[in-house]
């Protein structure tokens, strides 16, 4: 079965906390995000940060199958025309550019989309919508969301649960209107970007899950997710359906009839 190519923008190294500056300037990511894509049918890649050279980032889009934003530092404010607050942390402004410029070529040619935790967050932002910086400090009545490594939670430790949208990419995938998952944020979506609808609630209503929506685009799979369901997928079903969804959807693209010009 043909393995669709996805890419995954990846993060640069001196973003991460308690890496130091004289290291040479270098890019990585999560392998759990390439373990889980694999794992489901894809071939992914990562793509370099190189955010002053549209013409070969267009070049390796063009080649992609799909395009699967991961989680990472926080989004620079800068990016939705908000001052930094001092509750943001580490922020990649490579990364933002670079994401957000393939997030929406991603969303206008109709090229499957999957975003994951900060990858959410982007595809908010690229349709105009903004974010909460903290949500402890801006969403009323906010439950905790940060339930971090750093705090003795394993990554795949289930926080709460979610109110999910019947008729949603993800209520299809988990064929239920609640799912438990794990949580490892704590910027959220604020106010909802163009064309985007709500698919998913935290128990305090934050939206945890999002989807494209609108007659004014190309219709195609443009998932969020909130959460980090690349640490469920082997052990929880309907995660593993929601991956295989948007490889499916990859796959579909990459067999899709192309235009050929024609000698005149």
């Amino acid at each position: 079965m043909h393995r669709p190519l996805i890419g995954v923008p990846a993060q640069t190294l001196q973003a991460i906390d308690g890496i130091p500056e004289a290291l040479p300037h270098s890019w990585v990511m999560n392998h759990r995000y390439f373990v889980a894509l694999a794992s489901t049918g894809a071939a992914p890649v990562m793509i370099p940060l190189l955010d002053q050279d549209e013409v070969t980032l267009r070049a390796i889009y063009d080649r992609l199958d799909g395009l699967f934003i991961a989680g990472g530092v926080d989004v620079h404010p800068s990016s939705y025309g908000a001052d930094l607050d001092p509750h943001t942390g580490r922020t990649d402004l490579a990364r933002d550019a670079v994401e957000l410029l393939m997030t929406r070529w991603a969303l206008a040619e109709g090229k499957p989309f999957f975003g994951i935790c900060r990858g959410m967050q982007v595809l908010n932002v690229a349709c105009g919508g903004t974010l909460h910086q903290d949500t402890t400090a801006f969403f009323p009545d906010a439950i905790k969301h940060d339930y971090f490594p750093t705090q003795g939670y394993a990554r795949d430790h289930l926080a709460h649960d979610l109110r999910v949208a019947p008729g949603s990419h993800l209520h299809a995938a988990f064929g239920a209107e609640t799912v438990a998952i794990n949580s490892m944020h704590h910027q959220g979506v604020d106010r909802l970007g163009h064309d985007l609808v709500a698919t998913a609630w935290a128990p305090d209503g934050l939206i945890e899950g999002i989807e494209l929506d609108s007659p004014n685009r190309v219709h195609g799979f443009a998932v969020g997710a909130q959460w980090h369901p690349e640490m469920l997928v082997d052990t929880d079903a309907g995660t593993r359906r929601l991956f295989e969804g948007f490889v499916g959807e990859a796959r579909a693209w990459a067999q899709r009839p192309r235009l050929t010009s024609v000698a005149a």
